[in-house]
Protein backbone atom coordinates (compact mmCIF):
# COMPACT_ATOMS: atom_id res chain seq x y z
CA UNK A 1 0.00 0.00 0.00
CA UNK A 2 1.42 3.30 0.17
CA UNK A 3 3.42 4.57 2.30
CA UNK A 4 1.96 7.81 4.17
CA UNK A 5 5.30 9.26 5.01
CA UNK A 6 6.19 9.60 1.30
CA UNK A 7 5.50 13.74 0.27
CA UNK A 8 3.44 14.12 -2.81
CA UNK A 9 3.42 18.08 -3.22
CA UNK A 10 6.45 20.82 -3.92
CA UNK A 11 9.40 19.96 -2.27
CA UNK A 12 11.53 22.41 -0.55
CA UNK A 13 14.28 24.09 -2.46
CA UNK A 14 17.86 22.84 -2.21
CA UNK A 15 20.47 24.63 -0.48
CA UNK A 16 22.36 24.37 -4.24
CA UNK A 17 19.48 26.47 -5.33
CA UNK A 18 19.96 28.95 -2.83
CA UNK A 19 23.39 30.04 -3.70
CA UNK A 20 23.94 31.45 -7.25
CA UNK A 21 21.41 33.84 -9.18
CA UNK A 22 19.26 34.29 -6.31
CA UNK A 23 18.01 37.22 -7.49
CA UNK A 24 16.82 36.16 -10.70
CA UNK A 25 12.71 35.49 -11.06
CA UNK A 26 12.16 32.09 -12.90
CA UNK A 27 8.24 32.51 -11.90
CA UNK A 28 7.80 33.90 -15.82
CA UNK A 29 7.71 30.35 -16.97
CA UNK A 30 6.51 29.83 -20.92
CA UNK A 31 2.75 30.55 -20.03
CA UNK A 32 0.35 27.45 -21.80
CA UNK A 33 -1.82 28.54 -23.81
CA UNK A 34 -5.75 28.75 -23.28
CA UNK A 35 -6.37 26.29 -26.35
CA UNK A 36 -3.15 23.83 -25.55
CA UNK A 37 -4.42 20.00 -25.45
CA UNK A 38 -2.72 17.89 -22.68
CA UNK A 39 -1.06 15.94 -25.23
CA UNK A 40 0.70 19.53 -26.97
CA UNK A 41 1.09 20.38 -23.45
CA UNK A 42 3.45 17.13 -22.77
CA UNK A 43 5.09 17.57 -25.96
CA UNK A 44 5.87 21.22 -25.14
CA UNK A 45 7.55 20.21 -21.61
CA UNK A 46 9.76 17.66 -23.10
CA UNK A 47 11.51 19.96 -25.09
CA UNK A 48 11.30 22.64 -22.88
CA UNK A 49 13.05 20.37 -20.22
CA UNK A 50 15.35 19.35 -23.52
CA UNK A 51 16.30 22.89 -23.33
CA UNK A 52 16.90 23.57 -20.20
CA UNK A 53 18.97 20.64 -19.72
CA UNK A 54 21.21 21.53 -22.92
CA UNK A 55 21.80 24.72 -21.60
CA UNK A 56 22.46 24.68 -18.10
CA UNK A 57 24.68 21.64 -18.46
CA UNK A 58 26.83 21.87 -15.81
CA UNK A 59 25.99 19.07 -13.17
CA UNK A 60 27.24 21.12 -9.99
CA UNK A 61 25.60 24.42 -11.01
CA UNK A 62 23.56 25.52 -8.38
CA UNK A 63 21.92 27.79 -11.08
CA UNK A 64 21.19 24.68 -12.96
CA UNK A 65 18.87 22.94 -10.23
CA UNK A 66 17.38 26.67 -9.24
CA UNK A 67 16.00 26.98 -13.20
CA UNK A 68 14.35 23.19 -13.59
CA UNK A 69 13.49 23.01 -10.02
CA UNK A 70 11.52 26.91 -10.96
CA UNK A 71 9.60 25.33 -14.04
CA UNK A 72 9.08 21.84 -12.49
CA UNK A 73 7.41 23.91 -10.06
CA UNK A 74 5.64 26.34 -12.11
CA UNK A 75 4.22 23.45 -14.20
CA UNK A 76 2.71 21.92 -11.44
CA UNK A 77 0.87 24.69 -10.77
CA UNK A 78 0.04 25.36 -14.38
CA UNK A 79 -1.08 22.21 -14.43
CA UNK A 80 -3.17 22.02 -11.26
CA UNK A 81 -5.47 24.89 -13.25
CA UNK A 82 -6.82 22.55 -15.70
CA UNK A 83 -10.85 21.31 -14.73
CA UNK A 84 -9.89 17.46 -14.93
CA UNK A 85 -13.49 16.61 -15.31
CA UNK A 86 -13.80 17.93 -18.72
CA UNK A 87 -11.37 15.69 -20.12
CA UNK A 88 -11.59 12.97 -21.96
CA UNK A 89 -10.23 9.53 -20.68
CA UNK A 90 -6.97 9.73 -23.04
CA UNK A 91 -6.67 13.48 -22.29
CA UNK A 92 -7.18 12.13 -18.30
CA UNK A 93 -4.24 9.51 -18.44
CA UNK A 94 -2.22 11.88 -20.20
CA UNK A 95 -3.17 14.64 -16.90
CA UNK A 96 -1.61 11.68 -14.47
CA UNK A 97 1.70 10.70 -16.72
CA UNK A 98 2.52 14.36 -17.10
CA UNK A 99 1.53 14.94 -13.37
CA UNK A 100 3.32 12.29 -11.60
CA UNK A 101 6.52 12.94 -14.75
CA UNK A 102 6.88 16.53 -12.89
CA UNK A 103 6.59 15.22 -9.75
CA UNK A 104 8.70 12.63 -9.77
CA UNK A 105 11.45 15.26 -11.73
CA UNK A 106 11.20 17.77 -8.95
CA UNK A 107 12.04 15.02 -6.54
CA UNK A 108 15.25 12.98 -8.77
CA UNK A 109 15.90 17.01 -8.74
CA UNK A 110 16.17 17.21 -4.90
CA UNK A 111 17.65 14.03 -4.59
CA UNK A 112 20.53 14.51 -7.35
CA UNK A 113 21.64 18.08 -5.40
CA UNK A 114 21.88 16.53 -2.32
CA UNK A 115 24.18 13.75 -3.74
CA UNK A 116 25.79 16.36 -5.57
CA UNK A 117 26.10 18.88 -2.71
CA UNK A 118 28.23 15.88 -0.93
CA UNK A 119 30.65 15.60 -3.61
CA UNK A 120 31.02 19.18 -4.09
CA UNK A 121 31.80 19.54 0.19
CA UNK A 122 33.95 16.49 -0.80
CA UNK A 123 36.63 18.74 -3.30
CA UNK A 124 35.95 21.89 -0.59
CA UNK A 125 33.50 23.66 -3.76
CA UNK A 126 35.66 26.77 -4.09
CA UNK A 127 37.22 25.56 -7.38
CA UNK A 128 33.94 23.90 -9.14
CA UNK A 129 32.60 27.06 -8.58
CA UNK A 130 35.04 29.05 -10.09
CA UNK A 131 34.78 27.56 -12.81
CA UNK A 132 31.18 26.42 -13.20
CA UNK A 133 30.71 30.55 -13.32
CA UNK A 134 33.02 30.82 -16.18
CA UNK A 135 31.66 27.91 -18.12
CA UNK A 136 28.33 29.63 -17.67
CA UNK A 137 29.32 32.73 -19.02
CA UNK A 138 30.17 31.22 -22.30
CA UNK A 139 26.56 29.79 -22.54
CA UNK A 140 25.25 33.43 -22.36
CA UNK A 141 28.04 34.84 -24.44
CA UNK A 142 29.29 37.50 -21.74
CA UNK A 143 32.52 39.43 -22.35
CA UNK A 144 35.60 37.48 -22.05
CA UNK A 145 39.41 38.87 -20.67
CA UNK A 146 42.19 36.44 -21.85
CA UNK A 147 44.46 37.83 -19.03
CA UNK A 148 41.67 37.94 -15.83
CA UNK A 149 40.48 34.30 -17.49
CA UNK A 150 44.13 32.74 -17.10
CA UNK A 151 44.32 34.30 -13.92
CA UNK A 152 41.20 32.45 -13.22
CA UNK A 153 42.23 29.44 -14.24
CA UNK A 154 45.68 29.44 -12.22
CA UNK A 155 43.96 30.43 -9.03
CA UNK A 156 41.66 27.60 -9.65
CA UNK A 157 44.34 25.10 -10.31
CA UNK A 158 46.16 25.96 -6.91
CA UNK A 159 43.21 24.84 -5.02
CA UNK A 160 43.25 21.57 -7.07
CA UNK A 161 46.10 21.10 -6.32
CA UNK A 162 45.38 21.72 -2.55
CA UNK A 163 42.47 19.61 -2.39
CA UNK A 164 44.47 16.61 -3.90
CA UNK A 165 46.73 17.06 -1.47
CA UNK A 166 44.93 16.91 1.18
CA UNK A 167 43.48 13.22 -0.11
CA UNK A 168 46.75 12.28 -0.41
CA UNK A 169 47.82 12.97 3.01
CA UNK A 170 44.48 11.19 4.16
CA UNK A 171 42.76 14.39 5.55
CA UNK A 172 39.65 14.74 3.05
CA UNK A 173 37.83 11.51 2.94
CA UNK A 174 34.73 10.64 1.52
CA UNK A 175 32.67 6.80 1.07
CA UNK A 176 33.26 5.40 -2.18
CA UNK A 177 29.38 6.15 -4.05
CA UNK A 178 30.73 10.35 -2.90
CA UNK A 179 34.42 9.70 -3.97
CA UNK A 180 33.14 8.31 -7.35
CA UNK A 181 30.01 11.29 -8.25
CA UNK A 182 33.09 13.67 -7.50
CA UNK A 183 34.94 12.21 -10.14
CA UNK A 184 32.26 12.60 -12.28
CA UNK A 185 31.34 15.84 -11.63
CA UNK A 186 35.38 16.95 -12.24
CA UNK A 187 34.95 14.77 -15.61
CA UNK A 188 31.80 17.19 -16.33
CA UNK A 189 33.67 20.18 -15.09
CA UNK A 190 36.60 19.15 -17.56
CA UNK A 191 34.47 18.66 -21.14
CA UNK A 192 32.68 21.46 -20.50
CA UNK A 193 35.72 23.25 -20.01
CA UNK A 194 37.04 22.23 -23.00
CA UNK A 195 34.06 23.65 -24.98
CA UNK A 196 34.25 26.93 -23.23
CA UNK A 197 38.24 27.25 -24.76
CA UNK A 198 37.50 25.98 -28.14
CA UNK A 199 34.82 28.53 -28.19
CA UNK A 200 37.18 31.35 -27.69
CA UNK A 201 40.50 29.73 -28.93
CA UNK A 202 41.92 31.42 -31.97
CA UNK A 203 38.41 33.51 -32.66
CA UNK A 204 40.20 35.43 -30.14
CA UNK A 205 44.12 35.83 -30.20
CA UNK A 206 44.22 37.64 -27.43
CA UNK A 207 42.48 34.95 -25.19
CA UNK A 208 44.47 32.39 -27.08
CA UNK A 209 47.79 34.27 -26.23
CA UNK A 210 47.09 34.32 -22.35
CA UNK A 211 44.84 31.06 -21.70
CA UNK A 212 46.17 28.46 -23.61
CA UNK A 213 49.08 27.31 -21.06
CA UNK A 214 46.98 27.67 -18.16
CA UNK A 215 44.50 25.64 -19.89
CA UNK A 216 46.16 23.14 -20.74
CA UNK A 217 47.59 22.52 -16.98
CA UNK A 218 44.17 22.98 -15.48
CA UNK A 219 42.99 20.04 -17.81
CA UNK A 220 45.80 17.68 -16.64
CA UNK A 221 45.06 19.13 -12.93
CA UNK A 222 41.49 18.00 -13.00
CA UNK A 223 42.18 14.81 -14.60
CA UNK A 224 45.03 13.82 -11.81
CA UNK A 225 42.49 14.91 -9.13
CA UNK A 226 40.41 12.51 -10.90
CA UNK A 227 43.23 9.62 -10.36
CA UNK A 228 43.95 10.50 -7.05
CA UNK A 229 40.12 10.38 -5.46
CA UNK A 230 39.79 6.99 -8.08
CA UNK A 231 43.28 5.20 -6.67
CA UNK A 232 43.11 6.80 -2.58
CA UNK A 233 39.28 6.89 -1.31
CA UNK A 234 37.77 4.19 -3.90
CA UNK A 235 40.80 1.69 -4.16
CA UNK A 236 41.08 1.61 -7.68
CA UNK A 237 43.66 2.03 -10.88
CA UNK A 238 42.46 4.81 -12.85
CA UNK A 239 42.25 2.71 -15.70
CA UNK A 240 40.46 0.26 -14.19
CA UNK A 241 37.36 -0.77 -15.58
CA UNK A 242 36.18 -3.71 -14.38
CA UNK A 243 35.51 -2.51 -10.43
CA UNK A 244 31.43 -2.09 -9.83
CA UNK A 245 30.39 1.03 -7.97
CA UNK A 246 27.01 2.59 -7.99
CA UNK A 247 25.11 4.88 -5.87
CA UNK A 248 22.14 3.44 -4.17
CA UNK A 249 19.26 5.94 -3.80
CA UNK A 250 17.69 4.68 -0.23
CA UNK A 251 14.12 3.68 0.58
CA UNK A 252 12.39 6.77 0.87
CA UNK A 253 13.56 7.35 -3.22
CA UNK A 254 12.54 3.98 -4.04
CA UNK A 255 9.20 4.24 -2.57
CA UNK A 256 8.34 7.65 -4.51
CA UNK A 257 9.30 6.18 -8.04
CA UNK A 258 7.25 3.12 -6.71
CA UNK A 259 4.20 5.73 -6.77
CA UNK A 260 5.29 7.08 -9.97
CA UNK A 261 5.06 3.97 -11.43
CA UNK A 262 2.10 3.51 -9.72
CA UNK A 263 3.02 -0.42 -8.24
CA UNK A 264 0.90 -0.28 -4.52
CA UNK A 265 3.82 -2.43 -2.66
CA UNK A 266 6.77 -1.93 -0.40
CA UNK A 267 10.16 -2.98 -1.68
CA UNK A 268 10.15 -5.82 0.86
CA UNK A 269 7.08 -7.01 -0.75
CA UNK A 270 8.56 -7.33 -4.27
CA UNK A 271 11.64 -8.61 -3.03
CA UNK A 272 9.05 -11.27 -1.29
CA UNK A 273 7.52 -11.27 -4.82
CA UNK A 274 10.92 -11.99 -6.53
CA UNK A 275 11.82 -15.07 -4.14
CA UNK A 276 8.09 -16.62 -4.39
CA UNK A 277 8.04 -16.39 -8.40
CA UNK A 278 12.23 -17.93 -8.08
CA UNK A 279 10.62 -20.81 -5.86
CA UNK A 280 8.01 -21.25 -8.88
CA UNK A 281 10.80 -21.37 -11.53
CA UNK A 282 12.68 -23.65 -9.97
CA UNK A 283 10.08 -26.25 -9.06
CA UNK A 284 9.81 -26.35 -13.42
CA UNK A 285 13.41 -26.35 -13.46
CA UNK A 286 13.50 -29.88 -11.38
CA UNK A 287 10.85 -31.06 -14.26
CA UNK A 288 12.83 -30.07 -16.97
CA UNK A 289 15.97 -31.47 -15.26
CA UNK A 290 14.35 -34.90 -14.92
CA UNK A 291 12.96 -35.24 -18.27
CA UNK A 292 16.88 -34.94 -19.39
CA UNK A 293 17.99 -37.50 -16.70
CA UNK A 294 19.56 -35.13 -14.44
CA UNK A 295 18.87 -34.82 -10.96
CA UNK A 296 19.94 -31.85 -9.91
CA UNK A 297 19.24 -28.68 -12.58
CA UNK A 298 22.41 -27.23 -12.08
CA UNK A 299 23.38 -29.99 -13.87
CA UNK A 300 21.03 -29.73 -16.88
CA UNK A 301 21.97 -25.82 -16.86
CA UNK A 302 25.26 -26.80 -17.79
CA UNK A 303 24.49 -29.68 -20.43
CA UNK A 304 22.67 -26.24 -21.94
CA UNK A 305 25.30 -23.97 -21.79
CA UNK A 306 27.58 -26.71 -23.59
CA UNK A 307 25.04 -26.40 -26.80
CA UNK A 308 26.41 -23.44 -28.45
CA UNK A 309 27.05 -23.10 -32.48
CA UNK A 310 30.60 -22.70 -33.23
CA UNK A 311 32.11 -19.01 -33.90
CA UNK A 312 31.28 -17.14 -36.70
CA UNK A 313 27.79 -18.75 -37.16
CA UNK A 314 25.50 -16.73 -33.83
CA UNK A 315 24.01 -13.94 -36.44
CA UNK A 316 22.28 -16.70 -38.47
CA UNK A 317 21.18 -18.42 -35.38
CA UNK A 318 19.54 -15.32 -34.53
CA UNK A 319 17.99 -14.47 -37.87
CA UNK A 320 16.81 -18.28 -37.76
CA UNK A 321 15.40 -17.51 -34.27
CA UNK A 322 13.93 -14.04 -35.36
CA UNK A 323 11.87 -15.78 -38.44
CA UNK A 324 10.80 -18.50 -36.67
CA UNK A 325 9.05 -15.85 -33.47
CA UNK A 326 7.50 -13.38 -35.89
CA UNK A 327 5.94 -16.20 -37.98
CA UNK A 328 4.42 -17.96 -34.73
CA UNK A 329 2.91 -14.47 -33.77
CA UNK A 330 1.07 -14.27 -37.13
CA UNK A 331 -0.01 -17.67 -37.62
CA UNK A 332 -1.69 -17.66 -34.45
CA UNK A 333 -3.09 -13.97 -34.62
CA UNK A 334 -1.71 -13.02 -31.15
CA UNK A 335 -0.48 -9.29 -32.47
CA UNK A 336 -0.51 -7.07 -35.66
CA UNK A 337 3.02 -7.21 -37.22
CA UNK A 338 3.25 -4.26 -39.66
CA UNK A 339 5.35 -5.74 -42.56
CA UNK A 340 7.32 -2.90 -43.07
CA UNK A 341 7.79 -3.58 -38.74
CA UNK A 342 9.41 -7.05 -39.68
CA UNK A 343 11.02 -6.53 -42.96
CA UNK A 344 13.66 -3.74 -41.67
CA UNK A 345 15.06 -6.04 -38.88
CA UNK A 346 18.45 -4.71 -38.66
CA UNK A 347 21.35 -6.99 -37.11
CA UNK A 348 24.84 -5.63 -35.73
CA UNK A 349 28.03 -7.42 -33.71
CA UNK A 350 28.40 -6.28 -29.72
CA UNK A 351 32.21 -5.08 -29.77
CA UNK A 352 34.42 -6.92 -26.43
CA UNK A 353 34.28 -3.46 -24.74
CA UNK A 354 30.53 -2.87 -24.77
CA UNK A 355 30.16 -6.86 -23.72
CA UNK A 356 31.77 -5.81 -20.49
CA UNK A 357 28.39 -4.20 -19.67
CA UNK A 358 26.13 -6.30 -21.71
CA UNK A 359 27.50 -10.00 -21.89
CA UNK A 360 24.06 -11.26 -23.65
CA UNK A 361 22.45 -9.68 -26.73
CA UNK A 362 20.40 -6.58 -27.45
CA UNK A 363 17.44 -5.94 -29.13
CA UNK A 364 14.90 -2.85 -29.81
CA UNK A 365 15.50 -1.42 -33.39
CA UNK A 366 17.72 -3.37 -34.31
CA UNK A 367 19.63 -6.84 -32.80
CA UNK A 368 22.80 -6.59 -31.30
CA UNK A 369 24.52 -9.54 -31.06
CA UNK A 370 27.35 -10.83 -28.16
CA UNK A 371 29.37 -13.72 -29.23
CA UNK A 372 33.31 -13.84 -28.92
CA UNK A 373 36.21 -12.08 -30.83
CA UNK A 374 39.50 -12.92 -31.68
CA UNK A 375 41.05 -10.20 -29.09
CA UNK A 376 39.21 -12.21 -26.28
CA UNK A 377 40.84 -14.40 -24.17
CA UNK A 378 40.02 -18.34 -24.19
CA UNK A 379 38.26 -17.84 -20.66
CA UNK A 380 36.30 -15.29 -22.17
CA UNK A 381 35.28 -16.65 -25.71
CA UNK A 382 33.85 -19.88 -23.66
CA UNK A 383 32.16 -17.90 -21.24
CA UNK A 384 30.47 -15.68 -24.06
CA UNK A 385 29.75 -18.89 -26.11
CA UNK A 386 27.98 -20.73 -23.01
CA UNK A 387 26.48 -17.28 -22.03
CA UNK A 388 24.49 -16.86 -25.68
CA UNK A 389 23.87 -20.66 -26.11
CA UNK A 390 21.02 -21.96 -28.57
CA UNK A 391 18.70 -22.46 -25.39
CA UNK A 392 19.50 -19.20 -23.94
CA UNK A 393 19.04 -17.34 -27.40
CA UNK A 394 16.02 -19.01 -28.21
CA UNK A 395 14.34 -17.11 -25.45
CA UNK A 396 15.62 -14.26 -25.67
CA UNK A 397 14.53 -13.34 -29.43
CA UNK A 398 11.01 -13.11 -28.80
CA UNK A 399 11.90 -10.80 -26.29
CA UNK A 400 14.12 -8.35 -27.90
CA UNK A 401 12.41 -8.74 -31.57
CA UNK A 402 8.87 -9.81 -31.94
CA UNK A 403 6.55 -9.93 -30.09
CA UNK A 404 8.69 -7.75 -27.93
CA UNK A 405 10.62 -4.83 -28.07
CA UNK A 406 11.40 -4.27 -31.50
CA UNK A 407 7.11 -4.43 -32.35
CA UNK A 408 6.91 -2.72 -29.14
CA UNK A 409 9.16 0.35 -30.18
CA UNK A 410 7.33 0.06 -34.13
CA UNK A 411 4.42 1.02 -32.66
CA UNK A 412 5.76 3.33 -30.38
CA UNK A 413 6.99 5.75 -32.44
CA UNK A 414 3.52 5.87 -34.41
CA UNK A 415 0.62 5.74 -32.08
CA UNK A 416 0.81 8.67 -29.81
CA UNK A 417 4.41 9.14 -29.56
CA UNK A 418 4.68 11.76 -27.22
CA UNK A 419 3.75 9.48 -24.56
CA UNK A 420 7.45 7.73 -25.19
CA UNK A 421 8.40 10.48 -23.11
CA UNK A 422 7.27 8.39 -20.14
CA UNK A 423 8.98 5.15 -20.50
CA UNK A 424 8.72 3.23 -17.95
CA UNK A 425 10.01 -0.36 -17.34
CA UNK A 426 7.48 -1.73 -16.15
CA UNK A 427 5.38 -0.99 -19.41
CA UNK A 428 8.31 -1.55 -21.98
CA UNK A 429 10.14 -4.21 -20.15
CA UNK A 430 7.21 -5.79 -18.78
CA UNK A 431 5.67 -6.24 -22.71
CA UNK A 432 8.67 -8.15 -23.58
CA UNK A 433 8.91 -10.52 -19.92
CA UNK A 434 5.13 -11.01 -20.48
CA UNK A 435 5.97 -12.91 -23.78
CA UNK A 436 7.86 -15.23 -21.95
CA UNK A 437 5.31 -16.21 -19.77
CA UNK A 438 2.94 -16.27 -22.57
CA UNK A 439 4.90 -18.82 -24.32
CA UNK A 440 6.39 -20.80 -21.64
CA UNK A 441 2.67 -21.09 -21.43
CA UNK A 442 1.91 -21.87 -24.58
CA UNK A 443 1.25 -25.49 -25.58
CA UNK A 444 1.26 -24.28 -29.31
CA UNK A 445 4.62 -23.02 -28.61
CA UNK A 446 7.23 -26.15 -29.27
CA UNK A 447 9.40 -26.43 -26.95
CA UNK A 448 12.13 -29.27 -25.81
CA UNK A 449 13.43 -29.88 -22.14
CA UNK A 450 16.43 -27.86 -23.08
CA UNK A 451 14.56 -24.57 -24.44
CA UNK A 452 12.59 -24.74 -21.26
CA UNK A 453 15.72 -24.40 -19.48
CA UNK A 454 16.39 -21.90 -21.18
CA UNK A 455 13.13 -19.78 -20.83
CA UNK A 456 13.96 -20.55 -17.47
CA UNK A 457 17.20 -19.33 -16.99
CA UNK A 458 16.27 -16.09 -17.97
CA UNK A 459 12.54 -16.22 -15.67
CA UNK A 460 14.94 -17.46 -12.46
CA UNK A 461 17.13 -13.70 -13.86
CA UNK A 462 14.02 -11.68 -13.61
CA UNK A 463 13.15 -12.89 -9.85
CA UNK A 464 17.40 -12.92 -9.17
CA UNK A 465 16.87 -8.79 -10.96
CA UNK A 466 13.88 -7.94 -8.08
CA UNK A 467 15.87 -9.02 -5.16
CA UNK A 468 19.79 -7.69 -5.92
CA UNK A 469 18.44 -4.18 -7.66
CA UNK A 470 15.79 -3.10 -4.77
CA UNK A 471 18.35 -4.73 -2.14
CA UNK A 472 20.99 -2.88 -3.25
CA UNK A 473 19.61 0.54 -3.60
CA UNK A 474 18.24 -0.69 0.12
CA UNK A 475 22.35 -0.53 0.85
CA UNK A 476 21.34 -4.05 2.19
CA UNK A 477 23.48 -5.78 -0.61
CA UNK A 478 26.88 -5.05 -1.93
CA UNK A 479 27.74 -5.23 -5.86
CA UNK A 480 29.68 -7.73 -4.91
CA UNK A 481 27.07 -10.17 -3.28
CA UNK A 482 24.72 -9.27 -6.43
CA UNK A 483 27.50 -10.79 -8.54
CA UNK A 484 27.30 -14.10 -6.32
CA UNK A 485 23.72 -13.67 -6.18
CA UNK A 486 23.25 -14.36 -9.73
CA UNK A 487 25.95 -17.01 -9.90
CA UNK A 488 23.90 -19.06 -7.15
CA UNK A 489 20.35 -18.82 -7.84
CA UNK A 490 20.97 -18.41 -11.71
CA UNK A 491 23.87 -20.55 -12.90
CA UNK A 492 25.42 -16.97 -14.35
CA UNK A 493 28.69 -17.46 -15.68
CA UNK A 494 30.60 -15.34 -13.20
CA UNK A 495 31.75 -12.74 -16.20
CA UNK A 496 28.45 -12.29 -17.30
CA UNK A 497 26.94 -11.81 -13.52
CA UNK A 498 29.66 -9.12 -13.50
CA UNK A 499 28.19 -7.68 -16.39
CA UNK A 500 24.57 -7.55 -15.59
CA UNK A 501 25.32 -5.76 -12.05
CA UNK A 502 27.80 -3.30 -13.75
CA UNK A 503 24.61 -2.76 -16.40
CA UNK A 504 22.29 -2.06 -13.10
CA UNK A 505 24.61 -0.21 -11.14
CA UNK A 506 26.41 1.70 -13.39
CA UNK A 507 24.49 2.32 -15.90
CA UNK A 508 22.04 5.02 -17.05
CA UNK A 509 19.06 3.17 -14.74
CA UNK A 510 16.75 3.94 -12.48
CA UNK A 511 16.33 2.40 -8.97
CA UNK A 512 13.71 -0.21 -10.41
CA UNK A 513 14.18 -0.92 -13.87
CA UNK A 514 15.78 -4.06 -13.03
CA UNK A 515 12.89 -5.02 -11.18
CA UNK A 516 10.37 -3.91 -13.70
CA UNK A 517 10.94 -7.08 -16.04
CA UNK A 518 9.15 -9.57 -13.61
CA UNK A 519 6.47 -6.90 -12.36
CA UNK A 520 5.63 -5.40 -15.29
CA UNK A 521 4.97 -9.28 -17.02
CA UNK A 522 2.91 -9.98 -13.73
CA UNK A 523 0.75 -6.73 -14.03
CA UNK A 524 -0.10 -8.22 -17.77
CA UNK A 525 -0.63 -11.65 -17.11
CA UNK A 526 -2.69 -10.35 -14.11
CA UNK A 527 -4.71 -7.85 -16.31
CA UNK A 528 -5.35 -10.63 -19.26
CA UNK A 529 -7.07 -12.47 -16.88
CA UNK A 530 -9.58 -9.82 -16.16
CA UNK A 531 -9.97 -9.21 -19.94
CA UNK A 532 -9.37 -11.97 -22.25
CA UNK A 533 -11.34 -14.69 -23.46
CA UNK A 534 -14.50 -15.77 -24.48
CA UNK A 535 -18.15 -14.17 -23.25
CA UNK A 536 -19.67 -10.93 -23.29
CA UNK A 537 -17.53 -8.17 -23.18
CA UNK A 538 -14.39 -10.47 -23.47
CA UNK A 539 -10.95 -9.34 -25.96
CA UNK A 540 -9.28 -11.46 -28.17
CA UNK A 541 -5.77 -12.25 -27.43
CA UNK A 542 -4.57 -9.72 -30.64
CA UNK A 543 -7.31 -7.19 -29.33
CA UNK A 544 -5.75 -6.59 -25.99
CA UNK A 545 -2.41 -6.77 -26.97
CA UNK A 546 -2.70 -4.39 -30.29
CA UNK A 547 -4.50 -2.37 -27.83
CA UNK A 548 -1.29 -2.04 -25.64
CA UNK A 549 0.85 -1.87 -28.32
CA UNK A 550 -1.17 1.40 -29.46
CA UNK A 551 -1.20 3.11 -26.22
CA UNK A 552 2.64 3.59 -26.15
CA UNK A 553 3.61 4.06 -22.21
CA UNK A 554 2.65 4.45 -19.28
CA UNK A 555 2.35 2.55 -15.94
CA UNK A 556 0.57 -0.93 -16.29
CA UNK A 557 -2.36 0.18 -14.11
CA UNK A 558 -3.09 3.23 -15.91
CA UNK A 559 -2.88 0.95 -19.10
CA UNK A 560 -5.74 -1.49 -16.91
CA UNK A 561 -7.66 2.15 -16.41
CA UNK A 562 -8.25 2.63 -20.23
CA UNK A 563 -9.16 -1.27 -21.22
CA UNK A 564 -11.60 -1.29 -18.58
CA UNK A 565 -12.97 2.25 -19.27
CA UNK A 566 -12.75 3.10 -15.18
CA UNK A 567 -13.32 6.17 -13.51
CA UNK A 568 -10.41 8.29 -13.46
CA UNK A 569 -9.83 11.27 -10.87
CA UNK A 570 -6.99 13.69 -11.36
CA UNK A 571 -5.36 12.91 -7.85
CA UNK A 572 -5.61 9.23 -8.82
CA UNK A 573 -2.86 6.93 -7.17
CA UNK A 574 -1.81 3.15 -7.22
CA UNK A 575 -4.30 0.70 -5.63
CA UNK A 576 -4.45 -2.51 -8.27
CA UNK A 577 -2.96 -5.17 -6.10
CA UNK A 578 -2.35 -7.41 -9.24
CA UNK A 579 0.38 -9.85 -7.46
CA UNK A 580 -2.69 -11.40 -5.60
CA UNK A 581 -4.33 -12.46 -8.61
CA UNK A 582 -1.85 -15.04 -9.24
CA UNK A 583 -2.24 -16.32 -5.39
Amino acid sequence: MRDPSVHHGHRPRTQCSQQDNAHLDYASNEESSPSETVADRIVRIREDVRNLESFYKVRCSPTRYQRLQAFFENEIASLEKITFKNLDQEEKVDYILIRNYLRDQLSALVHDAEQEGKAIAFLEGYFTMRLTRIIQARQTVNDTNGQQSAAFLSESMNHVAAVQKEIIQGKEKADPVTALRATQTLLGLKEQLAEWYSFYKDYDPLFTYWVSDPYTEIDKALQDLINVIKEVVIGIKPDDTDTIIGEPVGRSRILESLQTEMIPYTPEKLIEIGRKEYDWCEQEMKKAASELGFQNWRDALEHVKTQYVEPGKQPQLVRDLIKEASTYVKTHNLATVPPICEETIQTFMMSPEAQKMNPFFLGGDEIIVSYPTSSMSHEQKLMSMRGNNIHFSRATVFHEMIPGHHLHMHYMSRHKPYRQMFQTPFCIEGWAFYWEMLLYAADSWKKTPENRIGMLFWRMHRCARIVFSLKYHLGEMSAQECVELLVDWVGHERATAEGEVRRSVMGDYGPLYQAGYMLGGLQLWALRKEVVGEGKGKWTEKQFHDKFLRANQMPVELFRALVKNEDLSEDRESTWEFYKELE
